[in-house]
């Protein structure tokens, strides 16, 4: 299998659980290189735990893990799986964006600064550089006249907008979207869809766990439906959205359609 075949995520038989709560049973799927999926389902289903579990900040209770071919925070020596040192588990994670419902951004440090920073710590470049470069991503989420704002003066669609082009100042290989738009007020969750789907658009790997049917329609390759820590169905949004298979599915979809 050649490199541009490698798909850049693949999950094995992946379970999660927490004391007696089982979160995870034994998914398994996988997304290619450029291919954006959306993760749906009931709160609870699961959802949030996967996406964590794909850049180690959940450990896996069984299962496997590869991004971009490389086992996610477990080295194998033979038969045996060692989990990573926390400093070489951070070092992979620096390939994977990650987006939180929460923005998480620096209230002391402009929008600018909070973009600069990850990779400042990390010498990635002069000073000059990386401002450069930050306000390029500023631009991009367009909020490059914002760049001397601070969080406290940004709306929240702002705000998860910084927090987007923070993450994609590491340069990622993919990235990760945990609700993004679940935090923000209505008339603010277009501007961030808008955002996103210019990252589709650009050839980025996305997987996302949205309630936005519309945006899964619109701009997944593959819409997974998951209930009580499981696959339910999969398939073509359109498909899946409109001539749903299972029975759980329709039920689902009746209510949030």
């Amino acid at each position: 299998m050649s490199a541009t075949d490698t798909p850049m995520v693949r999950a094995e038989a992946v379970s999660k659980s927490f004391g007696s709560n089982e979160v995870l049973k034994s998914i398994s799927l996988e997304v290619k290189r450029g291919e954006v999926l959306c993760l749906v389902g009931p709160s609870g289903s699961g959802k949030s735990t996967f996406l964590r579990c794909i850049n180690h900040l959940e450990t896996l209770s069984a299962g496997r893990l590869w991004v971009d071919g490389e086992l996610v925070g477990y080295r194998q020596h033979g038969d045996k799986i060692y989990e990573m040192s926390p400093k070489d588990a951070a070092k992979q994670r620096r390939d994977i964006g990650m987006v939180f419902q929460r923005f998480n951004l620096f209230p002391h440090m402009t929008a600018l600064e909070n973009v600069m920073i990850a990779p400042s710590l990390l010498g990635k470049g002069s000073k000059a550089a990386l401002q450069t470069k930050a306000m390029e991503l500023l631009a991009r989420v367009g909020l490059a006249e914002r760049h001397d704002y601070y969080p406290a003066h940004l709306s929240g669609g702002q705000q998860q907008r910084v927090a987007i082009a923070r993450a994609l100042a590491m340069q990622p290989k993919l990235m990760l979207f945990d609700e993004p738009t679940s935090a923000l007020d209505p008339e603010l969750v277009g501007e961030v869809l808008d955002v996103m789907k210019g990252l589709a658009e650009s050839g980025m790997t996305m997987i996302v766990v949205t309630h936005e049917m519309g945006f899964a329609r619109e701009v997944a390759d593959t819409l997974v439906f998951m209930d009580g820590g499981v696959v339910v169905e999969a398939g073509d949004p359109v498909q899946v959205l409109t001539d749903p298979q299972r029975e759980r599915t329709k039920a689902f979809l009746s209510k949030v359609l």
